[in-house]
């Protein structure tokens, strides 16, 4: 597909993995529209890439709906989603405390599936509206699980079901809008350079670096980026979820 001079939305653009697709998308000449619950992070991101900033809680049917109108009267209806909004909170099931709180696991799957599902689902109504290119493509769909979604440690109940309900929605949802030519393809990231990772201890960083096979390093944001401008480039890849981890698998804790 090409790009350039198309519209792209980015949800959770303002920081990590959404910042470094943003500014991958603006340099292949998308009109961008960063996304974020953090309308300041947003507003840099744009400001800077020549974007449009919104702020929107992607678990919200009204404020995503709203937030894809805006994108849409001043971009043009979207050929890209690429969905990195998400939280990822540590607890167990049951703690020291007790129970975990049902509304912890609540907001994490509201956030992570819900919020994927309710972006997808207003873009690829717009997408089916636009005209198709020479080999029938009128968009592109991108979500973000997690190695978690495989290979969930204990405290990660919560963000794991979030993350492998994502994984599992891939290949039903690219079935169903194979008629329209919208693909729909997701990466499960390992350690990546995060604002969560990097917030980290240094010797924590260190120690979770040294787990990754090769490269023994954390993940860069450009490099989530470039996996998710080859599928735009790409028809070829669909209904797929793409681990890019260096090769980890995660231990029980």
């Amino acid at each position: 597909m090409e790009i350039r001079g198309e519209a792209a939305l980015v949800t959770g653009g303002g920081s990590g993995l959404g910042e470094g697709t943003a500014r991958a998308l603006a340099k292949a000449g998308a009109k961008v529209a960063v996304i974020d619950v953090n309308l300041d992070a947003a507003k840099r991101v744009a400001g800077e890439i020549g974007g449009l900033a919104l702020a929107c809680d992607v678990s919200s049917a009204d404020a995503a709906a709203a937030c894809v109108k805006q994108a849409r009267e001043a971009h043009g209806a979207a050929r890209v989603l690429v969905n990195c909004a998400g939280v990822a909170p540590a607890a167990r099931i049951v703690g020291k405390d007790g129970p975990m709180a049902l509304d912890a696991f609540r907001r994490t799957i509201e956030i992570n599936l819900i919020g994927t599902f309710n972006m997808m689902r207003l873009a690829a109504a717009d997408m089916q509206a636009l005209p198709s290119n020479a080999e029938g493509e009128r968009g592109l769909i991108v979500m973000t699980a997690s190695v978690a979604a495989f290979e969930g440690q204990i405290g990660q109940a919560a963000y794991a079901a979030s993350k492998g309900g994502v994984a599992a929605l891939t290949l039903p949802a690219a079935r169903e809008f194979a008629k329209s030519g919208i693909r729909v393809m997701t990466i499960a990231p390992g350690l990546f350079g995060t604002p969560m990772l990097l917030g980290m201890p240094q010797p924590v960083q260190d120690s979770l670096a040294a787990q990754v096979p090769f490269p023994s390093r954390f993940g860069r944001p450009d490099e989530y980026a470039s996996l998710v401008m080859h599928f735009v480039s790409n028809a070829m890849l669909n209904g797929e979820t793409v681990r890019l981890d260096g090769a980890i698998r995660m231990g029980p804790k």
